[in-house]
C-alpha cells in the first residue's frame, strides 16, 4: 500500500493524533506524555487558544499506520503584530523511516499555508511550542521543553526548512553561595522601592490585569513571539493554581505599578512516564521560567530579584537544581541575567524556517 496524506477530523481521530506523541517517544527511558487536555481542544477549535487561528492536521498513513503527523497554522495574532505573511508548522512527530512520508506531509501542509497567504512557514517556535533540541537527546527536560530524537533536524531539512534561530538552555546548580546571593539580590531591589509579590499574594481582582499586559509589553519585540490574549492567560492562570504555579510566579511593583512579570512552574515530575529501573536525577526534576521586565524597571536589578524570588522558594520545597529555560542567542542581556543568578548552558536548540516562495 502506497503512502498517502491525511487530514484527521473528528475527536476519535484527533485523538489518535495527539497520541501519535507517545508512541513516537516509547524509546526514551523518560518521557513526557501527550499533552491531551491541551491539543485536543485546539485542534476540534475549541478553547481560548482556538480563537483566531487557522489549523489543519497532515498524517502520514503508511500501511494503515501513522508514521508521522504536522499540523499547518495560520495564525492571526501573530501576524498581525509582527506584520509578517508567516505561517506554522507545529505539532511535528515522526518515526524514523518516514522520511519520504514527511517530505510529502511537509509540502501539503506548506501547499495549504501558501493559499492561505503565507510566503514562509517556521517550525520550531509558536503556539506554547518550544525550538528542537540539537545536543543533550537523554536528559528529561522541562516539560514545556522539546524531547525530540536526532534524526528530525535529517528529516526537517530534507523537507525544505533552513536553521532560523539558535538558543541556549540554562540550568543551575543550587549552592549555599547561590542562596545567600538570591537573598542580597532580593533585599536589593526591595531597597530600592520596589515589591516582589508571588501571584497568590495579589488581589484576585488585579491579578489576571496586572500580569497580561505586564507580560505582552515586556515580550512586545521579543523575536517570535505572540502576544497572550486575556482568554489565554486566564486559562494558564488556571494551570497555575492546579500546578503551584501561583506561588512561584510573581509581579514586580514600583509605586503600585506593575514593572515585571516572571512566569515560573514548579517541576512536575509525576507525570512523567519511566521504564522500569529507570529513576529521575535531580538535575532532571527542573521548572520551567520566563521573565519579563518593562523598560520602568531595566537596569535596576528587577529580573534578579524576581527570579531570585521564585527560585528560594523552590529551593525552600526541595529543588537542587533550577532552570532558566531558553534564550535566543543572541539575547544577551537574558544571557547575562542567566549567568549572574548562577546558570550554566546546558542544552542547544534549534528553529527552522522554509520559504514557500521557491
Amino acid at each position: 500500500m502506497a503512502v498517502k496524506i491525511e487530514s484527521p477530523r473528528g475527536e476519535a481521530a484527533l485523538t489518535e493524533f495527539v497520541r501519535f506523541h507517545d508512541r513516537v517517544y516509547e524509546y526514551r527511558s523518560a518521557r513526557w506524555p501527550s499533552q491531551i487536555a491541551v491539543q485536543l481542544p485546539l485542534l476540534m477549535g475549541e478553547g481560548p487558544f482556538a480563537v483566531d487561528r487557522k489549523l489543519c492536521p497532515f498524517a502520514v498513513i503508511d500501511n494503515g499506520r501513522m508514521v508521522a503527523r504536522a499540523v499547518a497554522l495560520i495564525d492571526g495574532s501573530y501576524q498581525r503584530h509582527w506584520k509578517e505573511a508567516l505561517g506554522h508548522i507545529v505539532m511535528f512527530e515522526a518515526m524514523p523511516d518516514a522520511r519520504d512520508g514527511v517530505r510529502l506531509m511537509i509540502d501539503e501542509a506548506a501547499s495549504w499555508l501558501k493559499s492561505r497567504g503565507a510566503a514562509v512557514a517556521r517550525t520550531g517556535y509558536g503556539l506554547l511550542e518550544f525550538p528542537y533540541v540539537i545536543d543533550d537527546y537523554e536528559t528529561l527536560p522541562p516539560d514545556i521543553a522539546r524531547q525530540n530524537p536526532p534524526y528530525y533536524h535529517a528529516l526537517l531539512k530534507d523537507a525544505g526548512f533552513e536553521s532560523e534561530r539558535g538558543w541556549v538552555d540554562y540550568k543551575i546548580k543550587v549552592t549555599p553561595e547561590l542562596i545567600a546571593r538570591y537573598e542580597s539580590a532580593l533585599e536589593a531591589c526591595r531597597r530600592a522601592g520596589f515589591e516582589i509579590l508571588a501571584l497568590k499574594d495579589v488581589p484576585e481582582s488585579r491579578r489576571l490585569n496586572d500580569f497580561e499586559p505586564t507580560w505582552n509589553q515586556a515580550f512586545s519585540r521579543h523575536w517570535g513571539m505572540t502576544p497572550f490574549s486575556r482568554g489565554e492567560m486566564s486559562f494558564l492562570f488556571d494551570y497555575f493554581s492546579i500546578s503551584g504555579g501561583l506561588e512561584t510566579s510573581v509581579l514586580a511593583y514600583k509605586d503600585g505599578a506593575p514593572v515585571g512579570a516572571l512566569m515560573v512552574t514548579p517541576p512536575n515530575v509525576e507525570g512523567v512516564i519511566l521504564k522500569p529501573g529507570r529513576t529521575l536525577a535531580d538535575h532532571e526534576k527542573l521548572n520551567f521560567l520566563g521573565i519579563g521586565v518593562l523598560e520602568a524597571g531595566r537596569g535596576r536589578g528587577v529580573n534578579l530579584a524576581m527570579a531570585a524570588y521564585s527560585y528560594l522558594r523552590l529551593i525552600r520545597n526541595g529543588s537542587k537544581y533550577l532552570s532558566y529555560t531558553l534564550v535566543l542567542d543572541d539575547n544577551w542581556p537574558s544571557r547575562r541575567t542567566a549567568e549572574k543568578l548562577g546558570a550554566k548552558i546546558c542544552a542547544n536548540y534549534i528553529t527552522y524556517r522554509r520559504d514557500l516562495r521557491v
